[in-house]
């Protein structure tokens, strides 16, 4: 393939009333930015939420899992290989092979979270039952069959840099195009069974919430993510599949409580060969507006795409899809669907990394 190949997606959507990424003292979080205070979701919460979405809607069988219980995981593999082993001895097997490779444990826990792709795992309990204690070989089966949210979120291992995996995507922490002021909602809930001549509630308290149309953005450096997955068409299928959780995740703080179930009202997707570009400065003025945010940011975003054409390359490919009729400069191609969006895509994609 090239050899630069980036993958920038661009998102205007819109949310009411929410809470979708607390803070500490359970307010929603917000960020400074061109003056003023905006709405703001961590990129940990909405990977978390893409990292769901490749678990339940993705077609891939090698996924990660992050968490400080992986010795009863590997344990589990262990059992399935060898069903005459107790539980208890294949958490001491599992334990001692990790250990082995260098991952710190405590009580049979990891110290810190670890992320482990589902065959490393089927390995690792395969060696262990082999009784392969050499450090080496248990290392080279943690940098081997890398899941792909391993390979795009990356993976940071304190005790030993070299299990270290650099993420091969970016994503931003997403912010409101406009200035918000947060709310409170006073709420009560009734005791279903207080006597009839009790009128008070059973519970009261508040809630913090605000609404906002949101600027979004993520890249992959596919040429990065290419040499992870060592297969071209595992490359592309993981992409699309990226580019699709981007879209139709949502992150779940809060969402009983709002329903916020949202999808974006424009998509803009590029293939650029020089470096990625984060079009954030597009509302680095805020916008006012008392007739809604939406089209605005989607123009405002549209504006500023060409304005880069002046320091970048042009992008080798740009789609985007709309919800509504905006108006807006022409970038690239229309679609009129997503399936339309990742077909097309798909077809760039074999192109330039088949190249």
């Amino acid at each position: 393939m090239t050899s630069k190949l980036f993958l920038d997606i661009h998102a205007i959507q819109t949310l009411p009333p929410a809470n979708i990424n607390r803070d500490d003292t359970g307010s929603p979080k917000t960020a400074q930015y061109g003056g003023v205070t905006r709405a703001r979701v961590s990129s940990q919460s909405w990977k978390r939420a893409m990292r769901t979405y490749f678990n339940e809607n993705g077609d891939i069988k090698n996924v990660g899992i992050r968490s400080l219980d992986i010795v009863r995981y590997v344990a589990k593999k262990i059992l399935e290989k060898d069903s005459s082993l107790s539980m208890e001895d294949a958490m001491k097997m599992a334990e001692e092979t990790l250990n082995k490779a260098k991952i710190s444990t405590k009580d049979q826990k990891a110290k810190a979270l670890f992320f482990l792709s589902d065959r490393q795992a089927e390995k690792l309990a395969q060696a262990s039952i082999e009784k392969n204690t050499d450090k080496n070989y248990l290392q080279e089966l943690l940098k081997e069959d890398q899941a792909i949210d391993i390979a795009l979120f990356g993976r940071m291992v304190a005790d030993d840099p070299s299990l270290n995996v650099d993420a091969a995507s970016q994503v931003a922490h997403a912010i409101s195009t406009h200035a918000i002021e947060s709310e409170f909602d006073f709420f009560t809930a009734v005791d279903d069974l207080a006597p009839e001549d009790n009128a008070g509630a059973g519970m009261l308290g508040t809630i913090e919430y605000n609404s906002s149309t949101l600027y979004r953005y993520a890249n992959i450096a596919l040429h990065e993510f290419f040499k992870q997955l060592k297969n071209p068409q595992a490359t592309v299928n993981a992409t699309k599949l990226f580019v699709e959780a981007f879209i139709k995740s949502m992150p779940t703080g809060k969402i009983n409580t709002f329903a916020n179930q949202t999808l974006p009202q424009a998509v803009v997707v590029s293939l650029r060969s020089d470096r990625p570009l984060n079009m954030v400065s597009a509302f680095e003025k805020p916008i006012k507006s008392s007739e809604g945010y939406v089209e605005k940011s989607v123009e405002k975003l549209f504006d500023e795409y060409e304005k880069y054409d002046k320091i970048l390359e042009k992008p080798e490919f740009t789609a985007y899809l709309l919800l509504d009729n905006f108006n807006k400069k022409e970038i690239g191609k229309e679609e009129a669907n997503l399936n339309d969006l990742l077909k097309d895509l798909e077809v760039e994609l074999k192109k330039l990394i088949e190249d």
